[in-house]
């Protein structure tokens, strides 16, 4: 002990052979531990006062929940979902795990090969059935073996795994399409996803994505479908738009002013607007690709701002991205709140 410190402890009538031992480094990792901690405290309390003083402006229901678990096949509406940062999850099946290839490795969508919308699904405990016309169902197990073999895929230029469903599955979609040789994979969660900030050339949130296009989650109102079917001869229903949450109760295209939603305990951010391509002119009844309506007519009044164009091109936009900025489940009737600062 220094002779200030033996000093200033004799002024107290302790000695200095009686004084405590001098502390121990071991007493300062403590304090530094508790400091830390009382830091990181602060900061979650200032990032939950933030929160809580977001204003919450309900701007309309929930009216559907569509889980699309094969890319460009037919969907599947379920009353609630958990929702993941891949996107939705109800049981077994998840939000675009499984994939059509070709040999090769690159994807295969409805863009090619517009009669995979005729392929519809359904799920009995663990397992996917696949039906299409003239074809008997195709069983999927929802977990596959670790034995199977594991595929580079290609994806819009950019590579993702994904593991392959056996050569039932592969002969299934073969004769189904009867173009040339197609496999199945499937996405597993240790996988590694597809970046967000390699799919935009634009500043978006940080998060990853299977086989979506672009984002997990694609909302969409009915409203503004109900405005694009004043415009067209031929009414559209709302599975030839394939978003993940419907919602009702507002105008139409006000989704498009929607930067934070609180839906059920989900908590979800604005990526950017939803560009539309050749895939919304495949009729999902039939399987015939149009290639002009509604592109035609959407792009008539829905083109972006010309200081966007830069983003978005000519597609015309119709429905919003989002990522999960907070994990949790949701269902049809759930109120969709508007987080305003």
């Amino acid at each position: 002990m220094g002779a200030a410190g033996s000093s200033a402890l004799g002024r107290l009538g302790l000695p200095a052979s009686r004084l405590p031992a001098q502390p121990r480094p071991g007493w300062l990792a403590v304090t530094a531990l508790g400091l830390a901690a009382v830091a990181l405290g602060t900061v979650a309390w200032r990032r939950a006062r933030s929160r809580r003083r977001r204003r919450l402006q309900q701007v309309g229901t929930v009216a559907q929940l569509w889980i699309y678990p094969v890319k460009s096949c037919k969907g599947v509406a379920v009353s609630a979902a958990e929702c993941t940062a891949l996107g939705l999850r109800c049981g077994h099946l998840r939000d675009r795990f499984w994939l059509v290839i070709k040999e090769d490795g690159h994807m295969v969508t409805a863009r090619q090969e517009p009669r995979l919308v005729l392929v519809s699904i359904t799920y009995e405990g663990d397992r996917l059935i696949l039906r299409a016309p003239g074809m008997d169902q195709l069983v999927l197990p929802g977990k596959l073996p670790s034995s199977n073999k594991l595929h580079d895929c290609r994806l819009f230029g950019m590579d993702i795994k994904g593991r392959d469903c056996g050569d039932q599955a592969a002969k299934w979609f073969t004769s189904f399409l009867k173009t040339e040789a197609f496999r199945l994979v499937q996405f597993e969660d240790h996988m590694k996803g597809r970046s967000s900030k390699k799919i935009f050339s634009t500043l978006v949130p940080n998060y990853q994505v299977a086989y979506p296009d672009c984002s997990p989650i694609m909302l969409l109102s009915e409203a503004s479908l109900v405005d694009l079917n004043t415009r067209l001869e031929k009414k559209l229903k709302m599975d030839q738009f394939r978003p993940s949450i419907v919602v009702t109760g507002c105008d139409a295209f006000e989704e498009d002013t929607w930067d934070e939603l609180l839906i059920g305990s989900v908590e979800m951010k604005k990526v950017l607007a939803c560009p539309r391509c050749i895939l919304t002119t495949v009729d999902p009844d039939t399987g015939v690709i149009d290639r002009k309506e509604p592109l035609e007519t959407l792009k008539s009044y829905r083109l972006c701002d010309p200081s966007e164009k830069q983003i978005y091109k000519s597609s015309p936009l119709f429905g919003v991205y989002y990522s999960v900025e907070k994990v949790g489940s949701l269902n049809v009737g759930d109120p969709v709140y508007r987080m305003v600062p």
